[in-house]
């Protein structure tokens, strides 16, 4: 399924710091390595304020590593600058959680859908009706609303023009930043499963960065799980409920509701808060809240260590050392 020669993008022990005072700075995302395949998706889930949006937004370059490489097609995209990084820009796009705030209210749909297009010179102002209705089209939207403006649709269509403007440049990446989560449950649905389409179609990588896990593991090929900016689990999405390892991952799982679950078995939950990330622990970042930590765990850090094909655990309890 993730065959090498799949591979579009890739990112290399990439590391995000944020200095909060002179003498302090606060790590978003902790020595990260991970890939995206072509017609893969890739789900990164976690807690608020795990990194997991910060790592998405160094993959479209909205934020720089602190130190690491990111990999598109073998180059590495933290060097680019002026007209290659505008000319790379085209390659990987995004979708945000809030399609209000990334449109400008003062903008046709026409406009809005066609504007990259414009940008790169790749149409004419005389051809934005036509293109418009293609995309429009795409997305399982009425053409008749290209002379519309957002704040007159719904937010599933908006969600749905989001989409279409990203599809535009034809990319070989689309992040979704949390791209479902502002959506009712029966629109949510109708949303990934466009998603679904478009990428069949055209083969695209996806990044889907969700709260619920339930979600991310119905729809992602390989699922990364982050805790306090680390990745501790990286698994195939159709394991993730039955084979999950990481103590974390399986607290998570263990508290989600499914329509065949043994509603005899008690949820599971963690009782206490994520520790503040200025004030991570040493060792192991989920030490404080797990119910196996051991000597071990409160003074070597685990690293990912392979225990089946595509399986990665970050745990001394399940790596058995």
């Amino acid at each position: 399924m993730f065959k090498e020669e799949n591979l579009v993008l890739s990112t290399k022990h990439i590391t995000k710091k944020f200095t909060v005072s002179r003498n302090r700075s606060l790590v978003a995302c902790d020595n990260v390595s991970l890939n995206f395949y072509r017609g893969r998706t890739l789900g990164l889930v976690g807690e608020s304020g795990c990194g997991k949006s910060t790592f998405m937004k160094m993959i479209v370059q909205l934020e720089n590593p602190t130190d690491g490489k990111i990999f598109y097609r073998g180059r590495d995209i933290t060097q680019l600058r002026g007209e290659a990084l505008r000319q790379h820009r085209r390659r990987i796009q995004m979708i945000f959680q809030d399609p209000s705030s990334a449109f400008n209210p003062k903008m046709k749909i026409k406009e809005i859908i066609c504007e990259p297009l414009i940008n790169y010179g790749l149409i004419k102002k005389y051809e934005r009706d036509a293109v418009a209705r293609k995309y429009l089209q795409m997305v399982e939207l009425d053409p008749g609303m290209l002379d519309r403006y957002p704040h007159n649709l719904s937010g599933g269509q908006r969600q749905r023009i989001g989409i279409a403007r990203a599809l535009t440049l034809e990319p070989e990446v689309i992040i979704c930043d949390e791209a479902t989560s502002a959506l009712d449950v029966s629109v949510q649905k109708s949303i990934i499963e466009l998603l679904s389409k478009l990428q069949r179609e055209k083969n695209i990588s996806i990044g889907f960065i969700c709260h619920d896990i339930a979600l991310v593991s119905q729809i992602s090929h390989q699922i990364a799980v982050m805790y306090l900016g680390n990745v501790v689990e990286v698994i195939e999405g159709e394991k993730l409920i039955n084979q999950a390892k990481h103590p974390y991952t399986k607290t998570l799982m263990g508290s989600v509701f499914y329509l065949d679950m043994d509603y005899e078995k008690k949820l599971n939950s963690v009782e206490s808060e994520v520790p503040n990330a200025l004030e991570a622990p040493e060792g192991c970042p989920f030490q404080t809240r797990c119910k196996k930590s051991m000597a071990k765990c409160r003074i070597e850090k685990p690293s990912l260590k392979k225990l089946d094909k595509e399986h990665y655990v970050a745990c001394h309890f399940v790596n058995g050392a």
